[in-house]
């Protein structure tokens, strides 16, 4: 059977919406960049994700942008794909998505491409449907424009802490305040104050496919251990299955027993399992 590797155009678009109803929890960051072409303002073009096509027929994707993103990848496809990066060298900052392809996928390329900064070999994806049991904390809100001055430094704060490296750094200071600007202004962020004091924070990092995945979640580090994350996050699940999305879903570092716990709590679901590869 003839295969063949290819950019994806207008005229393979409906099989790539094909490998995304497959598993829509899986494969949101797929659903949210089709829906970004679709919201654009110009006509949709997609050089950034590649096709592993089997006899004209779309069997596996890679997204090859910020982030690469294996997509129902096989064996073959994988290898296929390997040999494209390798030739084209490394442009992106990490590979994330499903583990036993992200790890397979970084093996192949880990010769051109290393060394890696860090490797997140077990991420538990998790997913809720409906609103907790729990309590909700009826004083976490969508953030405004006015909470900037206090937000900014928490998303950094979590950032750094949890990737390991400052997303300011090398001249990233703007960039960075505008991407938070903009989750601000598409109601995608959540926060919690205690008096004057910024105390909790959450963000909405993707929507697609009916599936909104919840990232930088931050509990300011004096108050932690006080009870706030369980009832902050079952107030952000109901606003976002409200708003956004009728799944809600987020993927978290294994090592991380404390937050595990909260998610569990709340009542998410372990539905999958991630690995990530970072890069310096």
């Amino acid at each position: 059977m003839a295969h063949e590797i290819r950019a994806i155009d207008a005229n393979s678009i409906e099989q790539v919406k094909n490998l995304i109803d497959q598993d829509p929890i899986r494969h949101c960051f797929l659903a949210a960049r089709l829906e970004q072409s679709r919201q654009s303002r110009f006509r949709p073009s997609y050089p950034d994700l590649l096709g592993y096509f089997d006899d004209g027929k779309l069997k596996s994707l890679l997204m090859t942008g910020a982030n690469v993103v294996p997509v129902n990848t096989s064996l073959i496809a994988r290898q296929e794909f390997a040999t494209a990066l390798n030739r084209y060298g490394r442009r992106s900052s990490s590979i994330v998505g499903p583990v036993e392809e992200v790890l397979d996928l970084w093996s192949k390329v880990s010769g051109t491409w290393g060394p890696a900064r860090d490797i997140r070999a077990n991420q538990p994806v998790l997913a809720i449907r409906s609103n907790s049991t729990k309590d909700f904390d009826e004083e976490v809100r969508y953030s405004n424009h006015s909470d900037l001055d206090e937000l900014l430094p928490a998303c950094i704060a979590m950032f750094t802490e949890e990737v390991g490296v400052s997303p300011t750094a090398n001249g990233g200071g703007n960039a960075y305040r505008n991407r938070i600007s903009e989750l601000v202004s598409a109601r995608r962020s959540f926060v919690k104050y205690e008096g004057s004091q910024l105390v909790f924070k959450a963000e909405v990092g993707t929507v697609g496919a009916g599936v909104a995945q919840i990232q930088g979640v931050w509990v300011r580090p004096e108050f932690r251990n006080r009870g706030i994350s369980v009832p902050a996050m079952a107030a952000v699940v109901k606003l976002v299955l409200a708003d956004l999305a009728p799944v809600v879903s987020l993927y978290v570092n294994d090592y991380n027993e404390v937050a595990l716990k909260t998610y569990q709590s709340v009542g998410f679901e372990h539905v999958d399992t991630f690995a990530t590869v970072l890069f310096s």
